[in-house]
Order: C-alpha cells, then sequence, then structure tokens
C-alpha cells in the first residue's frame, strides 16, 4: 500500500505541472502568433532589401566601371583645381571631400555641398572636365539603405522598422519554444522536414525546421542592427557615451547623427596640396578613402578609410602644409564595445569575411521569406472563418509570473517592445474585450 501512495504523489503532482506548461506553452504560442500578424510584411522587406545591400561594393563598382576605365594622357591637373571644377559644376557649393582614385585610370570623387545637399562630383584628373555629378541620396544602394533602415520615411519609419525588428526578436526566441522537441521520436520534423506526410506536415516542418536552423543568424542580425535604430540606438549611444572615451562613432543610431566634430567640414577654401595628396596615398588605408577638412581642427587634413569592413577602418590627421602625420587612429585603439559593434556590423552588412559572408547573409535573407511565406501558408489553412485565427487565451495561473518576468526582462532590454506591449494590453483591456464581434475575431477572452 505504501508503494502505491508512493507511486501517486509525483503523479498527483505531474498533472498540475504539465498544465502550467501547456498554459505557457499557449500563451507563447499565441505571442508568436501576434508578433508574425504585425512582423512578416517588415520582415520580408528587411530581408530582400538587406539581401540587395549586401552586394553594395560589387554593385556601385559596376555602376562606376566607366569612370574607373579613362585614358591616361600625361599628368593630371592638381588636385585643387579638380576641386574647383567641381565646385563650379554645382553653383555657390561648398567643397566637403575628395576621395582617392582607386587607379590610375579612375575618376576623382569630389563631394560638394550646398545649402545641406551633398552632391557627388565625377572628375577626369586628365582634362579636368565633369563626367558624371549625382546627389549623394540619389544613389540607388543609398535609397535602398535608407529603405532598409526607414522605409523612406525618416524618423517614423525608423521606428517601425525597429519596432518590428524588436517583436521579431520575439517571434524568434518564442518561435524556438514552440519547436522545441518535448518527445525523443527522431530527428525527422526536428532537424529536417518531413516531405512525404501531407502538405500539413509539410508546411509546419518547412517552417519549423528552418527556424530552427536560421535562428542564431537571424538574432544576430536583428541584435546587430540594433545599434542604428532610433529608441534602442540612441540609449546605447549614451551608454557607450559613460563607458567610453568621446571617440568617432563609425554608425549613425537613426536620427541621431554624429557630433559636428566628426563630420566633414564644408569650406569654401581648401588646399589638397600635391605632398598632401602623395603623403595620403602612402598611407595605403583600405579603399574607398577620403579626404577632408578635419572639422575641429582646420589646419589638418583628415585622411579616412571608408571600407565597409569595419576592423580594417582607419583615419590619419595630417598637417595641411607638410602633409606630416600627426595622429592616428584605427580599430585596435577603439574600445572594446566599438569593436564589437564594429565587427557586428561589418558582418551584418556581409563585409567582414569576404564572399562567404554575403552567402551567408543572402541564405538568411531568403530563409527568413520562406519562413513568412510558410508561416502565412499554415495560418490560413486552419485560420476560421471570418475569425483572425489566433490561438484561443488561456487563464495563465502559475504561468503567469513567468510571463510576466520575460514582459519585465523585454521591455528593459527593448524598450519600444515594453512600450508596445502596454499600450497593446491597456487597448485590450478598454476597447478590444468590450467589444464581442472583435472579441470573437481576435479570440480574446471576455472581460472578468
Amino acid at each position: 500500500m505504501n508503494q502505491a501512495v508512493n507511486q501517486a504523489v509525483p503523479a498527483a503532482h505531474a498533472e498540475p505541472l504539465k498544465s502550467r506548461r501547456q498554459r505557457l506553452y499557449r500563451t507563447l504560442w499565441r505571442w508568436h502568433f501576434y508578433a508574425g500578424v504585425c512582423c512578416i510584411p517588415f520582415v520580408i522587406i528587411l530581408a530582400l532589401s538587406g539581401a540587395i545591400y549586401l552586394f553594395k561594393p560589387q554593385f556601385e563598382g559596376w555602376v562606376d566601371r566607366p569612370y574607373n576605365q579613362l585614358a591616361v594622357t600625361g599628368q593630371a591637373v592638381p588636385v585643387n583645381q579638380q576641386i574647383a571644377t567641381a565646385r563650379a559644376a554645382v553653383p555657390g557649393s561648398q567643397f566637403m571631400t575628395y576621395q582617392l582614385p582607386a587607379s590610375e585610370a579612375s575618376a576623382a570623387i569630389i563631394s560638394v555641398s550646398d545649402a545641406g545637399v551633398r552632391t557627388l562630383v565625377y572628375v577626369d584628373p586628365y582634362q579636368n572636365t565633369v563626367l558624371k555629378q549625382i546627389a549623394y541620396n540619389d544613389q540607388f544602394m543609398q535609397q535602398v539603405k535608407a529603405f532598409h533602415g526607414a522605409l523612406l520615411a525618416g524618423t517614423v519609419g525608423s521606428v517601425i522598422v525597429e519596432l518590428a525588428a524588436c517583436w521579431a526578436v520575439i517571434l524568434v526566441v518564442t518561435g524556438l519554444y514552440l519547436w522545441w522537441p518535448r518527445t525523443s521520436k527522431g530527428f525527422a520534423g526536428v532537424l529536417y522536414p518531413r516531405l512525404r506526410q501531407g502538405r500539413r506536415i509539410f508546411w509546419r516542418d518547412i517552417h519549423g525546421v528552418t527556424g530552427f536552423w536560421l535562428a542564431s543568424f537571424t538574432l544576430f542580425l536583428l541584435i546587430s542592427g540594433l545599434p542604428w535604430t532610433t529608441v534602442w540606438g540612441a540609449a546605447f549611444k549614451e551608454v557607450r557615451q559613460w563607458n567610453a572615451a568621446p571617440v568617432e562613432q563609425s554608425w549613425s543610431s537613426g536620427a541621431v547623427k554624429a557630433a559636428p566634430a566628426w563630420r566633414p567640414l564644408t569650406v569654401d577654401q581648401v588646399n589638397l596640396s600635391g605632398h598632401v595628396v602623395s603623403a595620403a596615398r602612402e598611407l595605403n588605408l583600405a579603399p574607398p578613402v577620403e579626404l577632408s577638412v578635419a572639422a575641429s581642427e582646420p589646419l589638418l587634413i583628415k585622411v579616412s578609410s571608408l571600407t565597409q569592413n569595419r576592423p580594417s577602418r582607419a583615419t590619419v590627421w595630417l598637417d595641411g602644409q607638410t602633409g606630416n602625420v600627426q595622429r592616428t587612429s584605427n580599430f585596435e585603439q577603439k574600445g572594446t564595445l566599438d569593436r564589437v559593434i564594429g565587427f557586428g556590423i561589418a558582418a551584418h552588412e556581409g563585409q567582414l569575411f569576404g564572399w562567404f559572408n554575403q552567402v551567408l547573409g543572402v541564405i538568411t535573407a531568403l530563409g527568413l521569406v520562406l519562413l513568412c511565406v510558410s508561416g502565412t501558408v499554415l495560418w490560413w489553412r486552419r485560420k476560421p472563418a471570418k475569425k483572425l485565427g489566433a490561438p484561443a487565451s488561456v487563464p495563465a495561473g502559475r504561468a503567469g509570473v513567468v510571463v510576466s518576468l520575460i514582459i519585465l526582462a523585454l521591455g528593459i532590454a527593448l524598450p519600444l517592445v515594453g512600450m508596445s506591449l502596454l499600450a497593446v494590453l491597456v487597448l485590450e483591456w478598454l476597447i478590444l474585450r468590450r467589444f464581442r464581434a472583435i472579441r470573437d475575431w481576435l479570440g480574446l477572452a471576455k472581460p472578468a
């Protein structure tokens, strides 16, 4: 009899435990569903635009190919004359930067500013003629970047993208919890999809297995993109300034711009003498390399490598008269936090470890599109008529403590998630649960 009692005790405790796990599972499934509904359009936008931007160096090399095959005829005219030609092409403009030609047969790219509008002017260094001019923000890859980061909608678009990215983090984390195998039935449907067991199993496995293999890459892309965002990025910038000396930040966060002292100075007068330009060439910085007037010290010429592979970047300040090196800043001299962010940004843009980095980025992007498509198919196939088809809400019980802690952690780590969750809870309590038609369509429980 004692043995029977002993066997009955764990069984009695197992049921509540199982029930709590089921409640937590249902709650997180509901979160996963709503995060997917909100995120799918934006995830597709971010994936496709990001995949295009991965190939920025190759695309710009192809666009500029006609300007890198010029006839070399004698000596190039002095750089100062080239700058004067570029400024004359945009009347009333001021000098911003001079980009060192990639080779002897390449045009000089000079950027000038007129009423705050930056224009790139391509100048033949031998004929001293303008070959092309285009507004900096009108370049195709700049448009792709602006669309990827802010939907071409300024600060509002940036916040929308950030909100979608933050909820995509929740989508991945909850998806991993829902995917996690709870029985030992082998690897089918866990590590590889079952392709011949009907459409329902096919689409479920495509969604779950693809999500598992892409989870780490997706989380990396989402987290490494956060420093560019408006809310999280601005907060991170403040934390960075508390823990590091005020050195140049090699990325911008949404509408937050770099300090004026770190931007190219727009000037009416500049003297890029031959020995200064030669000294800049001899530094052998990773291209593209731009020369500008140092904003905080106008007597110095700032030579900056703008390669997308952040760890290869360096900045050197030259004496504007002699061309002598005054000081140098490179990646190794940055703080630990900035180096971590630099590695993350370079990998995010597909430039950290060559072509394989780009291939991984494309695979992840296409996999995210497949996840969105398969998730939509799963929803559509099981959605009841005239209802959204969200998993039914259930009383959380003790699982509510776990969910509350998760919400608190997310609200701290991702402020926009916390604010949006609070807004949704208030909206649900005040309005959505009060109207039967809306409540039934969303699958909400009746108000207490």
